[in-house]
């Protein structure tokens, strides 16, 4: 996703937890769910199964805006096992 913009915030991230940017672009791209950010109406959970990691989910925080911006990431222990 040629258009895909990221946050500082979500650059350092990506640096300290060693993320690749072919799994954040499948999470948005494809996401296995969407959830609506439950404080920010401009702000959308698209949360992906990674494979290369014994499929653990990625939860990536973007905006609805086009184009979308990256705004934070991790990798979220709580929802291993159930998407």
């Amino acid at each position: 996703m040629s258009d895909l913009e990221y946050t500082q915030h979500a650059l350092g991230r990506i640096a300290k937890r060693q993320i690749q940017v072919a799994w954040i672009e499948r999470a948005v791209q494809q996401p296995d769910v969407v959830e609506d950010d439950e404080f920010d109406a401009e702000l959308e959970h698209r949360l992906g199964k990674v494979p290369e990691l014994a499929n653990r989910v990625l939860r990536v925080i973007v905006t609805k805006a086009d184009p979308m911006r990256v705004v934070t990431l991790h990798l979220d222990r709580r929802m291993k096992g159930k998407i």
